[in-house]
């Protein structure tokens, strides 16, 4: 049986394969010039940010899934080059309200009469997104923000998540394997996403559990919610007001020191991902003010992520890393979090680490910004393709906000010297000191111990040298099997020179032309195979994949 939903599903998936469809018949030119046949054909940076811009106009007409389905590509480096990064990285989730006598059907199918509930209630609302709205009010002689489910967005969202289901083949056929897995799983996760920020009473929890963490916390304030006022479908919590965070001059004439901001909203997010383990997700200014008292007020929790233990524990590793510019742990670090594949080529990618933080560098040594590095990685993932854990995507996505809202506040702001601040203070530095140390001993003691035991074994190995007594056992690794290749080119000379000479010799002292033509003809193709073995451009010669010179073209693109 057909449901709504199904019939829904199938409209909204024409609707969206047209208009998609510029951007389809656009990839499909790059992998086949004249659609079923030609070559592929390259696409410049300018190419890639004008197609990201007709990406983010189709995403924002065909409405709130698709907005936060372009919100959630923008923390996805593994599934989309940087140009299309930076461009939806732009987009906001501001949409026109719904009507308040839509927005009062599901107040009130929640806990019944607006009136009885609440003592009074502006049906104006102050901020309206693409899954919700926000109102205020007063409950109990306290004022309050009331936060309501769009009418009629679940329907809405349940119809868009299968056309996204259905469209995953399609889009599969114009990307490699494994983009096409990423996007696959991006998917699924996406589905779980936005159904969990649908969900009022998880974004509650979320909330409680964020302000007991910073209960004894002064400068960060989170409201407290409402449990008998709210529900799935509603939230009702403290309404805080405040300056928002990136008016400077109001800021300012309010007594506040741009400097002090950033550094206690850099430290409430450090505490957030490295101590607690469940973060606020959506620092963009719209979600961040500050209160008379100079405090922090977050807003919005429906985005919100949690960091497990080992992750903390390499988020510690690259912060350390990257203040001692320690390039070889800045790597190992990516690897073990698995944002970098094992497999890429580490002098490459010390060479991308050591462009980063020179680019990043200020005057002084430690004046450099995390943001780039994390930049420059997430251009190479694009190059080494694989799946990026939501919450360390999310991580990512967080630090280069906050880092920017921050550089906002005070563009001579030092994000690493604000983390290795308060690394210092919680013990996480000294305690990443004292393991260097305690490596480094061990080290002194096994460089020790060879001066001890070298020189007995080198001097019995010169000895046997003397004596013409040493056997050497090499191995060598031709994974191209360009050896394989050399020694048939060597045999099909061979034979084709034995076989030419013999012709030459029956022909002209023994007359016999017949058999001279006979070892003519089987020599032919030994020469045919020569000269297509030195015809052949496939494992003899090599194209690096990177060099210092095309990274640095590829970083002013």
């Amino acid at each position: 049986m057909i449901t709504l939903v199904t019939l829904r599903a199938y409209w909204r998936f024409w609707v969206v394969l047209r208009r998609f469809s510029p951007l389809i018949i656009a990839y499909w030119r790059d992998r086949r010039r004249f659609f079923l046949f030609g070559g592929s054909r390259e696409v410049d940076a300018e190419t890639q940010r004008d197609r990201a811009a007709t990406l983010l106009d189709v995403l924002l007409t065909l409405g709130p899934t698709f907005i936060k389905l372009g919100q959630l590509l923008s923390t996805r480096p593994d599934v989309l080059p940087p140009a299309y990064i930076d461009v939806l990285s732009q987009l906001q989730d501001d949409v026109p309200p719904a009507p308040w006598t839509e927005a009062r059907e599901v107040l009130e199918a929640e806990f019944g009469s607006v009136d009885a509930v609440f003592d009074d209630f502006d049906a104006d609302p102050i901020s309206g997104a693409s899954l919700g709205q926000v109102y205020t009010a007063t409950y109990e002689g306290d004022p309050v923000a009331v936060k309501v489910r769009r009418p009629g967005i679940e329907p809405l969202v349940n119809a868009d998540l299968r056309v996204i289901r259905w469209s995953l083949p399609i889009v599969k056929r114009f990307i490699d394997s494994g983009r096409a897995f990423s996007l696959e799983n991006l998917s699924e996760e996406f589905a779980k996403t936005i159904r969990q920020e649908m969900d009022y009473d998880r974004e509650r929890e979320m909330l409680a559990e964020i302000r007991g963490n910073f209960a004894d916390d002064d400068s960060v304030r989170i409201p407290a919610a409402y449990p008998e006022a709210s529900g799935e479908r509603v939230l009702t919590m403290e309404y805080i007001p405040g300056t928002k965070i990136d008016r400077i001059d109001d800021l300012e004439a309010a007594g506040h020191d741009p400097t002090a901001v950033a550094e206690t909203l850099q430290r409430a997010y450090l505490r957030m991902i490295i101590d607690d383990g469940v973060f606020h997700a959506d620092p963009h200014p719209g979600n961040l003010a500050v209160a008379e008292d100079g405090s922090i007020v977050f807003y919005d929790f429906g985005m919100s992520g949690r960091v497990d233990p080992y992750v903390q524990e390499q988020i510690v590793e690259f912060y350390v890393a990257v203040a001692n510019q320690d390039i070889d742990a800045i790597l190992d670090t990516l690897i073990a979090i698995g944002t970098l594949s094992p497999e890429a080529d580490r002098e490459v990618m010390g060479e991308v680490m050591e462009l980063a933080i020179a680019d990043a560098r200020g005057e002084d040594i430690e004046q450099y910004r995390v943001n780039q590095i994390i930049e420059q990685v997430e251009s190479t993932i694009y190059e080494f393709p694989l799946r990026l854990p939501r919450n360390l995507a999310l991580v990512l996505r967080v630090a280069t906000v906050v880092e920017g809202v921050c550089v906002t506040l005070d563009p001579e702001f030092d994000f690493i010297e604000t983390a290795t601040d308060y690394l210092r203070e919680e013990g996480y530095y000294e305690q990443t000191a004292r393991d260097m140390a305690a490596e480094a001993g061990d080290q002194i003691q096994e460089t020790a111990r060879s001066l001890i035991t070298v020189p007995p074994k080198l001097d019995r190995v010169l000895d046997r040298a003397e004596r013409g007594d040493v056997h050497l056992n090499v191995t060598i690794e031709d994974d191209t099997h360009v050896l394989d290749k050399l020694a048939m080119r060597i045999a099909y000379s061979v034979l084709l020179a034995v076989g030419v000479l013999s012709a030459t010799i029956l022909y002209s002292f023994a007359n016999a032309w017949e058999l001279a033509a006979l070892s003519l003809g089987l020599s032919a193709p030994l020469a045919i195979a020569l000269y297509r073995s030195f015809r052949s451009r496939k494992g003899i010669r090599a194209r690096p994949q990177f060099t210092r010179q095309s990274m640095r073209e590829r970083r002013d693109e």
